[in-house]
C-alpha cells in the first residue's frame, strides 16, 4: 500500500489521473498524514489520510458517521466505483510530497452516480448535493490532479504524471454463491427455476435456491438458545389463557352470546398453535379472521342495533369464512411447496426463505385483516360512545356500559398492538432480508475482518418482538374473562363437581351434553 515515505507498488495499473500539476504553492502548510482508521476505507488502495476533509470533518470518526450512511449501497455493490469515490471524498488521500488536496475525478463520480442513483430513486432518495459531480475536476488537460480507480473507463490521458501516483488494490468481486452454513439446493432440481438461479448467481444476484440451514449465520448459539426459552414462556402463557377461555365457555356457554361468543372462537386458534406448531399458519390466520368477525359483530350490535338472535342467525357464515379462507391459503401454500423453516425459532411457516411468499401469504393478509378489524371496531366504539352520551342525557346510570367499553378497549388493545407489531416485524424482515443474504453470499473473500463486522445483520430484538407479538395476542381473550361472572361460574362448577354427593354437575358436563350444546354448524354437520 502507498503511504508517506513508501515507494512500493507505484507501478500498479490503477493510478490517479494527473493533468500536469508539477508545481505546488510554497505558502501551503504542510499536511499532517494519519493512518486510516475507518473500517470502510481500509484496504481501499491507500493507507494515509489527512483531516479536515472536504466537508470540514476534523476527525475520521465524524466523517465515518456520515459516510457509513451509504454502507448498504456499498454492500449491494450498485457501483464498483462507489466505495472508492466515497472514501476519496470523506477520507481523502494524503501524500507526503504533495500538499494540495486530491479530489476524485468527475468521471469517477459519474460512474458511481449512474450505478446507484436509480436504486436510490426507487426508495425515494436523491443523489446528495454534497456529492454533486459537476463540482469535481475533469481530466481535460488543466493543471488539476484528480483520483480515479479504473483502467477500462479512464478519463482523458494526462500530460504529466503526478510526482507520486495513487495506487489501488481493489478487492476482487466474486460471484454470488451459497456459503456455509447455507445450503445450495440448485443441484436438487433441474427445472427452469434452477436454471434461473444459476443465471442470477453468475450475474451477481442472490441465488434463489440458497436455503437457510438450522444454524443461522446471522445469530449466535446463545441467541438461538434464548429464543427457545422465550417462545416456551410466552407459548405457555398463551396456552393457559386460551385454555381458560375455552373451559369457561364449556361450563357456562349460555353466558356467551353474540357478539361475545366470537371471543371464544378466536381463542381456539392461538391455543392450538402452541400444541401443533406445524399448523401455526392455519390457526393464526383463522384467529385473524375471527378478529375481523368480532369487530364486525360489535359494529352490528353497537352501530346498527342488531340483537344477539339476529347476529346468531348468521353464525354459520362466520364459521364458513373464518375456517374456509385459511384453509384455501394453506392448500395454495402446500401446492406451491412454499413451507419453509425459521432457522432461529425452528418453526415451520411460510416466507422464511421466499420474500414473495412472505408478502403474498403473510404481509398482505395480515394487513388486510388488521385494517378491516380496526375499522369495524372503531365504528362500533364510536357508536357506544354515542349511546353512552344519550343514556347520560336521560339521567340513567352508565356504569354497565362503561365497563363494557373498558373490556372492549382492553380486547382491542391486546390484539391490535401485537398484530401491528407482528406486521411491522415482518415488513422489516422482508425489506432487509435480501441485503442480509447478499452480504453473506456475495461478499468477496478478500474483505477485511473489520469490514465484515460492519455487515448488516438482523436485529435480534426485533425477532424477539415478533415471536412475543404472535403469542401475546392469545392473552386478549383473558380480558373478557376478568369479571365476577367468571369466578362465580367456576365456583359453581367446582362445588357441584367435587363436593356434591351425587356429582350431578359432572354428569351434566358430559361429552353427549357438550355435543348437544355445540354450535349449530357442528350439529348440522353430523345430522
Amino acid at each position: 500500500m502507498l503511504g508517506p515515505g513508501s515507494g512500493k507498488e507505484r507501478n500498479k495499473e490503477h493510478c490517479a489521473v494527473t493533468n500536469g500539476a508539477s508545481e505546488e504553492p510554497e505558502d501551503l502548510e504542510e499536511r499532517l498524514c494519519e493512518e486510516i482508521s475507518l473500517p470502510m476505507c481500509k484496504g481501499i488502495g491507500y493507507n494515509f489520510t489527512s483531516m479536515p476533509n472536504n466537508f470540514n470533518h476534523d476527525r475520521q470518526e465524524e466523517a465515518g458517521l456520515e459516510v457509513n450512511q451509504f454502507w448498504p449501497l456499498v454492500q449491494i455493490n450498485c457501483s464498483p466505483s462507489l466505495r472508492f469515490f466515497l472514501c476519496s471524498m470523506y477520507i481523502p488521500i494524503c501524500l507526503s510530497n504533495y500538499r494540495q488536496p486530491l479530489l476524485p475525478c468527475r468521471a469517477l463520480c459519474e460512474r458511481a452516480r449512474s450505478g446507484c442513483a436509480p436504486l436510490m430513486h426507487q426508495y425515494g432518495f436523491n443523489w446528495p448535493d454534497q456529492l454533486r459531480c459537476d463540482q469535481l475536476p475533469e481530466a481535460d488537460g488543466s493543471k488539476i490532479v484528480c483520483m480515479d480507480n479504473t483502467t477500462k473507463e479512464s478519463t482523458t490521458p494526462a500530460t504529466t504524471a503526478p510526482s507520486r501516483p495513487v495506487v489501488l488494490t481493489p478487492c476482487e468481486d466474486l460471484p454470488c454463491k451459497c456459503k456455509e452454513p447455507m445450503v445450495d439446493m440448485s443441484g436438487e432440481r433441474h427445472d427452469l427455476r434452477g436454471l434461473a438461479s444459476r443465471i442470477r448467481s453468475l450475474a451477481g444476484s442472490i441465488p434463489t435456491d440458497c436455503a437457510m440451514s438450522c444454524q443461522s449465520p446471522f445469530f449466535s448459539s446463545d441467541e438461538q438458545a434464548f429464543v427457545a426459552l422465550w417462545i416456551g414462556l410466552w407459548a405457555s402463557l398463551c396456552f393457559t389463557s386460551c385454555l381458560a377461555t375455552v373451559l369457561t365457555f364449556l361450563i357456562d356457554s349460555a353466558r356467551f352470546q353474540y357478539p361475545e361468543r366470537t371471543v371464544y372462537y378466536a381463542a381456539t386458534g392461538p391455543a392450538l398453535c402452541t400444541v401443533v406448531f406445524f399448523l401455526i399458519y392455519f390457526f393464526g390466520m383463522a384467529a385473524a379472521v375471527w378478529w375481523v368477525v368480532l369487530s364486525l359483530v360489535w359494529f352490528l350490535a353497537a352501530g346498527l342495533k342488531w340483537s344477539s338472535e339476529a347476529i346468531a342467525g348468521y353464525s354459520h357464515y362466520f364459521h364458513l369464512v373464518a375456517w374456509f379462507v385459511p384453509s384455501v391459503k394453506v392448500v395454495i401454500v402446500l401446492a406451491l411447496s412454499a413451507i419453509d423453516g425459521d432457522p432461529l425459532s425452528g418453526i415451520c411457516y411460510v416466507g422464511n426463505q421466499d420474500t414473495q411468499a412472505l408478502r403474498g401469504f403473510v404481509l398482505i393478509p395480515l394487513a388486510l385483516y388488521l385494517l378491516l378489524g380496526f375499522t369495524f371496531l372503531m365504528a362500533g366504539f364510536v357508536s357506544l360512545v354515542r349511546i353512552r352520551s344519550a343514556i347520560k342525557q336521560g339521567g340513567r346510570k352508565t356504569d354497565k356500559l362503561e365497563r363494557l367499553m373498558l373490556r372492549l378497549g382492553a380486547v382491542a388493545l391486546l390484539y391490535t398492538v401485537p398484530a401491528a407489531a407482528t406486521l411491522v416485524c415482518h415488513l422489516y424482515e422482508q425489506h432487509y432480508r435480501e441485503a442480509w443474504q447478499r452480504t453473506w453470499n456475495c461478499a468477496g473473500e478478500c474483505t477485511p475482518e473489520d469490514e465484515q463486522a460492519l455487515r448488516p445483520r438482523p436485529a435480534f430484538a426485533i425477532f424477539m418482538i415478533k415471536y412475543l407479538a404472535a403469542l401475546v395476542a392469545g392473552l386478549a381473550s383473558t380480558a373478557w374473562l376478568c369479571s365476577a361472572k367468571t369466578i362465580e361460574a367456576w365456583k359453581i362448577f367446582c362445588t357441584r363437581c367435587f363436593w356434591s354427593e351425587t356429582n350431578e354437575f359432572c354428569q351434566y358436563v358430559s361429552i353427549i351434553h357438550l355435543f348437544s350444546r355445540a354450535p349449530i354448524v357442528l350439529r348440522w354437520r353430523y345430522k
